[in-house]
C-alpha cells in the first residue's frame, strides 16, 4: 500500500486536505473510491472518538487492489468561512466536493477512469445518488448505513430514541428541547426559500439547509438510476434502523435489476461492534477502539472487482 497527500480543490475557495490511498501494484490502471462522509464535521478519516472508518476501509480496500480517495469535509476544514457564505446547503458542504474527487481519481494515469465508484456512509450514503446524478458519473454506488428517507425524519426518530433511553430530569428537559425541534420542522416545505433561510436551527445552520436537500430525495434518485447498488447496514445501527432504514431499501429497490445488500450481525453504524447498542450511550460506544473488520472491506472490494 502507498498513501500520498493531496489538497482537493487546491485552487477554490475551500482546500482540502487529504488522502491518495493506492495498492502495491499499480502496472496497470486499478479501480478507485471516493469517500463521502456522514453528517457533522469530519476529518478525512472520518473519525469519531477512537473509531477511523474511512482509513480502515481505505486500508483494507488497497489490501485487495483498489485505491481510494479521502479528504477533510469542507465544514471540519473551513466552517467559519462556510457559515459566512450563506445560505449553506449539503451542494456547498459535501457534493462539490466529491464531484471535484471523482475527478481528480478520473486524471490520475494509476486509475481506470471508467471505474470511479462513491462509498458513502450515512448521510454521505443518503447524498450518494444525488452527487451521482449532478456530476459525480460513478460507475456504481456503495452506500454505508445510509435511507432513503428525508434527514429529519431520521432526525426526529433519533432525539424521541434518545428521549426514550433517558430517566428522570434529564428526560423531562430533553422532552422539551426535543417538541421544539420537532415544532420547528411544522411547515417547513411550505416554507418558501427565504423564510428558511432566516429560520435559525443551530450551529449556524438554517431551515433551509433541510428545505433544499428534502426537495432532492434520495428515493427520487435511487428510482431514476440503473446503475449498480450495493446497500450495506449493521444489523445493531442505532443511527438509522435494519427493521425501517434497510428494508425501505429493499421495498424502494424491489424492481432494480442490480442491487446488492449485505446485513452485518452484532455491528454498529460505524461497521465494528457494537458494545451498548443504545443511542444515548453513543458517544462511550465511539470511544471504544475498534476498525472495521475483514469481512466487510472484503464484500466490498469483491464487488467492486465484479463491475467491469
Amino acid at each position: 500500500m502507498m498513501e500520498e497527500k493531496i489538497i482537493l480543490g487546491e485552487n477554490t475557495r475551500y482546500p482540502l486536505k487529504g488522502m491518495l490511498t493506492l495498492p502495491d501494484n499499480t502496472s496497470a490502471p486499478v479501480p478507485a473510491a471516493v469517500f463521502v462522509h456522514g453528517s457533522g464535521s469530519s476529518n478525512m478519516d472520518e473519525k469519531v472518538g477512537k473509531l477511523t472508518p474511512f482509513r480502515d476501509l481505505a486500508h483494507g480496500l488497497a489490501a485487495h487492489g483498489i485505491a481510494s480517495v479521502r479528504y477533510d469535509k469542507r465544514s471540519f476544514a473551513h466552517p467559519f468561512k462556510l457559515i459566512k457564505e450563506k445560505p449553506l446547503t449539503v451542494k456547498k458542504e459535501t457534493i462539490e466536493d466529491a464531484i471535484l474527487a471523482a475527478e481528480l481519481l478520473r486524471r490520475d494515469p494509476r486509475i481506470d477512469p471508467d471505474r470511479v465508484f462513491i462509498i458513502g456512509h450515512s448521510m454521505g450514503a443518503m447524498l450518494a445518488p444525488r452527487i451521482d446524478a449532478e456530476g459525480g458519473n460513478f460507475r456504481a454506488l456503495i452506500l454505508l448505513a445510509g435511507t432513503p428517507r428525508k434527514i429529519e425524519e431520521v432526525l426526529i426518530d433519533q432525539t424521541d430514541e434518545m428521549l426514550a433511553e433517558m430517566k428522570g430530569l434529564s428526560r423531562k428537559i430533553a422532552g422539551k428541547q426535543i417538541a421544539k425541534i420537532r415544532k420547528m420542522f411544522d411547515g417547513l416545505y411550505e416554507m418558501s426559500d427565504a423564510e428558511a433561510q432566516k429560520k435559525k436551527f443551530g450551529g449556524g445552520t438554517t431551515m433551509y439547509y433541510f428545505k433544499e436537500m428534502g426537495e432532492h430525495p434520495a428515493e427520487s434518485y435511487l428510482k431514476n438510476t440503473d446503475k449498480p447498488l450495493l446497500i450495506l447496514q449493521g444489523e445493531k445501527d442505532f443511527h438509522v434502523k435494519a427493521d425501517v432504514d434497510f428494508a425501505l431499501y429493499k421495498k424502494l429497490l424491489k424492481d432494480h435489476p442490480r442491487v446488492q445488500y449485505r446485513l452485518y450481525e452484532n455491528l454498529n453504524h460505524v461497521f465494528v461492534p457494537s458494545v451498548y447498542g443504545l443511542i444515548s450511550k453513543a458517544k462511550q460506544e465511539y470511544n471504544v477502539e475498534a476498525h472495521i473488520g475483514e469481512d466487510v472491506t472484503a464484500d466490498i472490494a469483491h464487488w467492486i472487482q465484479a463491475i467491469q
